[in-house]
Parts: C-alpha cells; sequence; structure tokens
C-alpha cells in the first residue's frame, strides 16, 4: 500500500489488516513508534474531526506534525501551483495528508511526490480514512462486517464518505438501502458499480418502513457548500432530521453513525439511546488513522 487514495484501491484483505492493527493499537497489543517521523497535514478544505484526529494519531505515535490550513498567507495566494507546493512539503515531511475541494487532488499530489499520499478528502469523491474509521466502528458494534443490513441517508449525491463506504463494504455482502430525497440520489456511476459486482441494494425516499431490519443505519448531513443553488438547498435541507421517536422498534445491535458534523438531521434526544454511536465512532478516528500512518511509513 504505497498511499490511500480511494477505497476502491484497497481489497478485503488489505482494509482486514487495517481494522486488526487499529484494534491492537486500542488495546496496546502494538505500540508503533514514530518519533523521527513528520507528517505533512495540507488542508485546502475546512476540517475539525479529520485534522485533529490525525494531528492526534501522529503526535500519540511520537511523531511531529506540519500543517498547512487553508491557503491564507501562504505562497498559494501567490500564485503557486499545487504541484509545487506539495513538492516543497515533499522535501520537509515523510507523509503527507491532504483535504482538497478538487476531486482527483489526491491522486494527482500522489504522482507529484515520492512519499505516501493520504487522502482526507477529494471534493465530493472519496474520504477513504473515514471509510475505514467506520468500518473500525461497525466491527466493534457488530462483531462482524459481514452480511449486514446497512441504510445510507441524507445526501448521498454529494457525501463523499457514503460513496468511499459503499465501495468499502462491497466485499462483505451487504444490503444496501439508499435513502435520499431524488435530487441526492446515489450517483448512477455507483449503482452502476454495485450491479457490475452483483450487490443487492434498494432506492428510497422514505425510511420509516425498514428501519426494524437495519443493523446499521448511516446517516449524513445535508450538505449546504456543495450546492450551487441556495434555494435548491433550501428545499432538501431538512429532508431527514431522525428523532428518538423514530428508533422505538430497532434491532439490539442497531447502531447509528455519523461522519458529522451533523446540523439537523439527528436531533440531540437520539444522544441518550443505546443505539446512538457516532461520538464513539469519532474516536475510533485516531486508533484507525495511526494504523494507517504507521502501515504507510513501516515501508520507508
Amino acid at each position: 500500500m504505497e498511499h490511500l487514495i480511494s477505497m476502491r484501491d484497497l481489497d478485503t484483505r488489505r482494509i482486514n489488516a487495517l481494522i486488526k492493527r487499529a484494534g491492537d493499537i486500542e488495546s496496546g497489543r502494538e505500540k508503533p513508534d514514530m518519533s523521527n517521523r513528520v507528517m505533512g497535514a495540507l488542508f485546502f478544505e475546512p476540517s475539525t474531526r479529520t485534522q485533529l484526529s490525525f494531528d492526534t494519531a501522529m503526535k500519540r505515535l511520537g511523531g511531529k506534525v506540519i500543517t498547512m490550513s487553508g491557503t491564507k498567507g501562504t505562497s498559494v495566494e501567490k500564485g503557486e501551483s499545487l504541484a509545487d507546493t506539495v513538492k516543497i512539503i515533499n522535501q520537509y515531511a515523510d507523509i503527507i495528508v491532504v483535504r482538497h475541494y478538487n476531486e482527483g487532488a489526491a491522486r494527482y499530489i500522489s504522482e507529484q511526490v515520492d512519499i505516501p499520499v493520504v487522502n482526507a478528502g477529494d471534493g465530493a469523491n472519496q474520504h477513504p480514512t473515514q471509510s475505514l474509521l467506520d468500518l473500525y466502528s461497525i466491527q466493534k458494534t457488530q462483531n462482524t462486517l459481514n452480511n449486514l443490513r446497512i441504510a445510507l441517508v441524507g445526501d448521498l449525491k454529494y457525501g463523499r464518505t457514503v460513496h468511499s463506504l459503499v465501495y468499502a463494504l462491497a466485499g462483505y455482502n451487504p444490503v444496501f438501502y439508499f435513502v435520499a430525497p431524488e435530487a441526492l440520489a446515489m450517483p448512477q456511476y455507483i449503482l452502476d458499480d454495485l450491479d457490475n459486482m452483483g450487490m443487492t441494494y434498494e432506492v428510497r425516499e422514505t425510511l420509516e418502513e425498514i428501519i426494524p431490519q437495519l443493523d446499521i443505519m448511516y446517516v449524513t448531513r445535508i450538505q449546504r457548500e456543495r450546492f450551487a443553488d441556495p434555494e435548491e438547498y433550501e428545499k432538501v435541507k431538512n429532508a431527514f432530521i431522525i428523532r428518538a421517536a423514530h428508533l422505538t422498534e430497532v434491532k439490539e445491535n442497531f447502531r447509528i453513525l455519523h461522519p458529522l458534523p451533523r446540523v439537523n438531521e439527528i436531533h440531540t434526544d437520539v444522544d441518550t439511546l443505546p443505539g446512538a454511536y457516532y461520538f464513539q465512532q469519532a474516536g475510533n478516528g485516531v486508533y484507525m488513522r495511526q494504523a494507517i500512518l504507521t502501515t504507510l511509513l513501516e515501508q520507508l
């Protein structure tokens, strides 16, 4: 694994190895030492959890972090190209973690440097480290990744987390329910890929009737920043608001996940339910990102 750019680049063997390693790090069975390594964190797009999670992960491994948040005050404002920026960071760091607003930016960066690159989100395309921490969270709560019934709810058009998660879970024989307003439906190219893989899924605009069947409900925010027309956002922003009253007839193992931040798609009255797992999910990100950083840096 030279880089981590897309979930489509990982098979189930590699995914399982990363999940096992995250668990070993969390339990203390493995204690990697990255004290002689430097991570370059390039966040061209705002982030809270992902940036702080990577920062925490590297520092708990004993490593150092250099960070560029946004482009204000950097040479990018002077007209420096993306290629030149990352070639400079290549001289300072052992690994690059990048979030960028353009789809395909992470793969492009990986072609410009000779150190590992981790995609921390590229536009509406992919967010593989989020998907891997999601898989780790699902494994911890279900004791398996196989044969689960999983609803992906909300913004499935622009939601890079769900795009990555679909590919991540494809090797574990899930049944998917894609629940979204028509304007935010799962992109057709992903449905085509699932058809070619022989996957089972349903496309829906309502949620209530499938809730009792679910093992996992994965809710996403309607992303205002992805809409060119504010009026279109206003039409769909409240398409789904999950409340405790909706979750009275769920399976014992049912868990509700969310990549965060949330706006109003999960009401705070859900937070105290046994199935609410989104804050623990965020905490799992540190262990998975430690596993990713360790795996990529070991090859140097």
